[in-house]
């Protein structure tokens, strides 16, 4: 179950892509490392304990729980956003590996995943909180008009909202549901609250895919530490196991070696296939 998903010769993949994602992602993928910090080393979780920035994100959170999160946007303070879609998800869509259908991104923030695997096969939703976030989404959105796989506007493929996820009521439920740095941005005692609303969004044979971030042993959030075990502790007491784990291996230089992508299914469709 823990392997590579990747080729070698990803970065031809790259080439179908349109140039503002193609250029964003190689700058991305290929960005020397820097060596002088390990991966989760002690002295990297002390100097994240000492980040300005981050320490001034989590003292906004911490203060106004109903709209720090807008404020993080309003101030740029969104250590999170890539800026561009996530490399390995623009992977798995241009290899055909994404369920098609109806997708949902909770918590999407500026929307670059969303547009990035919106296409006529498969409808993107993007949930977020934050005012800022998806006005954000929406300049993405026509910022970027041509989808992955065929020529038509993404903006006919993706709807963005805001709402709660925890309290949102979908009229539909969802063939694919991707999550990434939303689970380690809410509180460590809502994550079976979080698996529950997951469960009930997903069609029977529907698939969640977590990339699975920070992997490490700081301190504190958010984001807080994550391990395949927290994910496995509240999705499968409702069934949902991972049919594949593995190192996400096209993570951006920063997060390499602290990120696992996992994909999701519940058991019993596994079972009786």
């Amino acid at each position: 179950m823990r392997s590579s998903l990747f080729p070698q010769n990803f970065l031809h993949t790259l080439g179908t892509l349109p140039p503002y994602y193609n250029n964003q992602l190689r700058f991305k993928i290929m960005r020397p490392e820097n060596k002088s910090t390990p991966s989760a080393s002690k002295s990297q979780i002390a100097a994240n304990s000492n980040n300005p920035e981050l320490n001034k994100l989590r003292q906004i959170l911490h203060s106004d729980s109903t709209n720090g999160w807008d404020k993080c946007w309003e101030e740029g303070l969104t250590p999170w956003d890539l800026g561009s879609p996530t490399p390995v998800l623009v992977h798995l869509h241009s290899t055909g590996s994404l369920p098609i259908g109806r997708a949902l991104v909770p918590g999407c923030g500026s929307g670059h995943d969303v547009v990035a695997i919106a296409c006529p096969e498969r409808h993107v939703v993007g949930l977020d909180i934050s005012d800022n976030a998806l006005k954000k989404a929406s300049e993405v959105s026509v910022s970027f008009p041509i989808t992955l796989s065929s020529g038509s506007p993404n903006a006919e493929h993706v709807k963005f909202l805001k709402t709660d996820f925890f309290t949102w009521c979908s009229p539909q439920k969802f063939d694919l549901i991707f999550d990434y740095t939303f689970f380690c941005a809410i509180e460590p005692n809502m994550r079976s609250q979080w698996a529950r609303k997951i469960s009930s969004l997903l069609k029977p044979d529907g698939e969640l895919i977590t990339l699975m971030f920070p992997i490490d042993d700081h301190e504190g959030g958010p984001p807080y530490k994550v391990s395949v075990t927290d994910y496995e502790e509240v999705l499968h007491p409702l069934g949902l196991k991972a049919t594949h784990i593995a190192d996400n291996e096209l993570a951006i230089a920063t997060r390499r070696g602290k990120e696992k992508l996992g994909r999701w299914k519940r058991f019993d469709c596994q079972s009786s296939l």
